[in-house]
């Protein structure tokens, strides 16, 4: 496989699982050093082992992206290891129970803001000045619809996350950074099973295909 990505250094938040695992794995295949941000280390650690095993690198970074502290903590470790970040892909997301509009409870209220809007807006603080010093910044991020009843939480958070990327996404058209908002297909993640619980699974597109149709026209 073609390492196009050689020297360049790949932050990934969300990366344990889903489409976050699939695209650390497609971008180490191509050459780029992946810091693998997730809540479990058992996952990343599975991760590691697959990217190792193809003959690519990874750092792990066990920790919650809601903790201020740890993620400026790592921000300034990848510039004191690298002097910047060049991509950074972020697929972590938080989706509370089901729940009619008129019962949202305040603890789920507070996690979906606290991870969906909060955290990114903070992580683009930090990560902006991380990679703009890279000669071919990207920040990716995915966007969804779904037209699942009682996700109330999840849709209203993911459209002020909206806002904040579109907006970042236009302010950044002539000095960069090159800010995406992509659109996968379904896929049968975790986060999906939770508004569309026992839907045939069969049908829905592999977050190892999707991370390839998407990732291939930037870096491909």
């Amino acid at each position: 496989m073609e390492q196009s990505l050689n020297g360049k250094v790949a932050l990934v938040t969300g990366a344990s699982r889903g489409l976050g695992a699939a695209c650390a794995e497609w971008l180490a295949a191509r050459g780029a050093h992946i810091v693998a941000v997730a809540r479990s280390t058992g996952d990343l650690e599975e991760l590691d082992d697959r990217i190792q095993a193809k003959g690519g690198q990874a750092t792990l970074a066990p920790m919650d992206i809601t903790t201020d502290a740890a993620m400026a903590h790592l921000c300034r470790s990848i510039f004191d290891r690298w002097g910047r970040a060049d991509i950074w892909v972020h697929t972590a997301f938080h989706a509370t129970a089901l729940t009619p509009a008129p019962h949202i409870a305040e603890k789920d209220l507070d996690r979906a803001i606290g991870t969906n809007i909060r955290a990114l807006s903070r992580l683009i603080a930090m990560v902006a000045p991380l990679i703009e010093p890279s000669d071919d910044p990207h920040a990716i991020f995915f966007d969804d619809t779904w037209d699942a009843k009682f996700a109330g939480t999840y849709g209203m958070s993911k459209a002020a996350a909206r806002a904040l990327i579109q907006n970042w996404q236009a302010e950044s058209v002539k000095l960069g950074p090159k800010v995406h908002l992509l659109r996968p297909n379904p896929m049968p993640t975790a986060l999906r099973a939770r508004f569309y619980p026992g839907e045939d699974r069969s049908g829905l597109a592999k977050p190892s295909a999707e991370a390839a149709r998407l990732l291939e026209p930037i870096f491909g």
